[in-house]
């Protein structure tokens, strides 16, 4: 009969203590995005992506880390460049088919390069960048190739 007593206690005294939440309100600030990249962003952003295929091209890992974001430069082996190198040709010249933000799963915005190879007018094999604000590369998806 104790135990009973001691539990119904315990158990009234939680019941007594709890306390009850009204009004939870989840605010999500999220930061405003412009519509279009300025010319200056566009410049910056270009000229890194450049700088980035010609590393590439010529296996120059410090210039390649130092042109990557530090969020990836963890993940980024040697594998990696060669997948990503394999995955569009190198020797091409490229240009700017598209510029704008590229939307990622949790809900932020990084602004993002579309590019085509020169000469080609349908615009199939598109290479995408991905930047950081400061240009720092964080993310390049190659064409795929027919084979």
């Amino acid at each position: 009969m104790k135990k009973i007593f001691l539990g119904l206690t315990l158990l009234a005294a939680q019941l007594m203590f709890a306390q009850k939440v009204t009004g939870v309100k989840v605010e999500k600030t999220q930061k405003e995005v412009p519509a279009q990249l300025s010319k200056e962003k566009i410049n910056l952003y270009n000229d890194n992506f450049l700088k980035f295929v010609e590393a590439l091209k010529s296996s120059n890992r410090p210039a390649v880390d130092a042109l990557l974001s530090e969020k990836v430069k963890e993940i980024v082996t040697d594998d990696v460049l060669k997948k990503v190198k394999e995955g569009f040709d190198v020797n091409k010249k490229l240009e700017i088919l598209k510029t704008g933000y590229h939307k990622l799963m949790d809900g932020s915005s990084l602004p993002s390069i579309n590019y085509k190879y020169a000469g080609d007018s349908s615009s199939k094999e598109v290479i995408m960048a991905v930047f950081e604000e400061d240009g720092k590369i964080l993310g390049v998806m190659p064409a795929k190739k027919d084979k």
